[in-house]
C-alpha cells in the first residue's frame, strides 16, 4: 500500500480565457495528490476519527455509505494501510454486479454488509457486528460529525488561506464544508455545491456541525449542479470533464469534482462572482470512481 505523499499538494493555477474576460482567479488545491485513493478530503475527515480508535484500543472500523462512496472506499484502503480491520455497510440490497468502487472497497480487505434503506436509515448494525461491538470503531456515512469536520478544517492549512475571497468544495454530507467553514476568515465565503438531488436536509446538517458563531460566518449551497442525482450524469457533465483536463491537465470524477468544477465555471459565467474574486476550489480525489464508466468514456 502505497504511503500518504502530503508534500505532493499542489495549488495549481487555472489559465482560461473565461477567467480573464471576467477578471476572476481560479486555482486547484490538488489533495487529489496525496493518494490514490486515500486522496482528497478523505484522510482529513479520516484523522480525528482514527485518533479516538486508537485512544479506545479499537481494532475494527465500521462506516456506512452507498455504492459509490469515496469515503468507503478510503476507510477500507486507510484500515489495510494502518492494521485494521474494516467493515462496510452499504446501503441497498446487493447488487448482480459490484460497483468498482465496492470491488476496490473489498480488494482492501473490507467486509461489506447490505442493507435495506430503511435499515439503513436507522444505521442497524448486523447481528456479525453487534457481536463484536466491543472492537469496533463506528464512523457516520461521508465522515459526519464533529472529528470529520475537524479534520477537514486542516485542509486550508495546505495553501495560503487568505490569498482566497472564495473558497468551493463538493458537497455530500456537508462535513468538508463544514470544516471550511469553521477554517475560513472573516473576508472569505465558502461555497458547497451539492452533488445530491433535492438534498432538502443539507443547509440544516452543515449548521449541526457548525457552532452559532460559525453560523454567522459566510457561506452558501448550490442545488443546481446534482445533474440528475448522486452518482449521475449527462453527456453534457462528461464533456466538460474532457474539456477541463485538456485545457488545464487536471482529473476529475464524476460524482463529486467534476460536478464542483463544472457548477463553478458555469456560476462564473453567469456573473455570480465580482471582478476581483480569487476563487480556490477543493480538489476531492476519488478519482477511482470513474471506474465505473464505460471505457473510453473519459480521456484521462
Amino acid at each position: 500500500m502505497q504511503a500518504l505523499l502530503f508534500e505532493s499538494i499542489t495549488v495549481d493555477e487555472i489559465d482560461l480565457s473565461l477567467l480573464k474576460e471576467k477578471n476572476v482567479r481560479l486555482a486547484v488545491l490538488r489533495l487529489d495528490k496525496i493518494h490514490p485513493v486515500i486522496s482528497g478530503n478523505k484522510w482529513f475527515k479520516l484523522t480525528d476519527y482514527l485518533q479516538k480508535a486508537r485512544d479506545q484500543d479499537k481494532d475494527q472500523l465500521v462506516t456506512f455509505g452507498g455504492p459509490y462512496s469515496n469515503y468507503v472506499v478510503a476507510t477500507a484502503a486507510a484500515g489495510n494501510l494502518l492494521g485494521y480491520k474494516t467493515s462496510g455497510i452499504i446501503r441497498g440490497e446487493c447488487p448482480e454486479t459490484l460497483s468498482h468502487t465496492l470491488l476496490q472497497a473489498m480488494n482492501y480487505g473490507m467486509e461489506l454488509f447490505f442493507l435495506s434503506r430503511e435499515d439503513f436509515r436507522r444505521k442497524t448494525l448486523p447481528l456479525e457486528l453487534e457481536s463484536k461491538s466491543n472492537n469496533i470503531f463506528l464512523i457516520n456515512e461521508g465522515g459526519y460529525g464533529e472529528e470529520g469536520a475537524r479534520g477537514a478544517a486542516n485542509i486550508l492549512s495546505y495553501c495560503k488561506k487568505e490569498n482566497y475571497s472564495h473558497i468551493a468544495c463538493a458537497v455530500g454530507t456537508s462535513t468538508t464544508m463544514a470544516g471550511l467553514v469553521k477554517a475560513s476568515m472573516p473576508h472569505q465565503k465558502i461555497i458547497g455545491i451539492s452533488v445530491m438531488k433535492n438534498n432538502v436536509d443539507l443547509q440544516k446538517h452543515l449548521c449541526n456541525l457548525l457552532s452559532a458563531e460559525e453560523q454567522q460566518k459566510e457561506f452558501q449551497i448550490s442545488h443546481n449542479y446534482h445533474f440528475g442525482g448522486y452518482a449521475k450524469y449527462t453527456q453534457e457533465l462528461i464533456n466538460f470533464i474532457n474539456e477541463f483536463y485538456m485545457n488545464t491537465c487536471i482529473p476529475s470524477d464524476f460524482v463529486y469534482t467534476g460536478k464542483l468544477f463544472y457548477g463553478i465555471i458555469d456560476l462564473i459565467k453567469n456573473d455570480s462572482f465580482p471582478g476581483g474574486s480569487t476563487i480556490l476550489l477543493i480538489h476531492g480525489g476519488g478519482l477511482q470512481g470513474n471506474l465505473s464508466l464505460p471505457k473510453g468514456t473519459l480521456i484521462f
